[in-house]
């Protein structure tokens, strides 16, 4: 049996009343290629998340096999990106989208440091992602989230994603749930 990860938010970013707000003046949204070392973090902390949530599931080489699935260039302008909020310096949260077909864009790598969620992190990124797919030209997203990452499946519910699933089956009996957005005309 697979110990569940602990999703709190670490002592270090929260305080009497919960985690610490977010500072506009203290965040940096970068956009970078794969192999820039302030992507390292993502990566590193994505293949832990996985490799606990799924592991039973999927066997152990599945995190490694997702995070290798695409090319890096994929991810690079024109038709993709990667983006990495940092605060301080340090790579907190981040995400990247890649062409899915002509006029849809694939979020992946959706990401949130565990010592920071539950900080607003992952709508941020989803907004900066969905920005910049709209200045590109995308006029709708795609994407996939696993059946044993809830609070993901609720993010995307709540920032107007549609499901293309039966929201209220047993997830495990669906596989990975996969959402769309229709983005605003550029």
């Amino acid at each position: 049996m697979t110990a569940e990860p602990d999703l709190r938010p670490s002592p270090l970013h929260t305080g009497p009343l919960g985690p610490k707000p977010l500072d506009p003046a203290r965040l940096a949204v970068l956009s970078l290629p794969m192999h820039d070392p302030r992507v390292r973090p993502l990566l590193d902390e994505l293949a832990v998340e996985y490799d606990t949530r799924y592991g039973d599931l999927f066997g152990r080489s599945a995190a490694a096999d997702e995070l290798n699935r695409y090319p890096a260039a994929e991810f690079e302008e024109p038709n993709g990106a990667l983006l990495v909020v940092q605060e301080d310096g340090e790579s907190i949260a981040g995400g990247a989208f890649r062409r899915y077909d002509h006029t849809t864009a694939e979020l992946k790598r959706i990401w949130t440091h565990s010592g920071h969620r539950r900080r607003g992190l992952a709508r941020l990124v989803l907004a900066e992602l969905e920005a910049l797919a709209t200045a590109r030209g995308y006029t709708r997203l795609y994407l996939t989230t696993g059946p044993r990452q809830p609070e993901a499946k609720q993010l995307y519910l709540a920032t107007g994603y549609q499901a293309l699933f039966d929201v209220d089956a047993d997830p495990e009996s669906i596989g990975p749930l996969a959402f769309t957005k229709d983005l605003p005309a550029n």
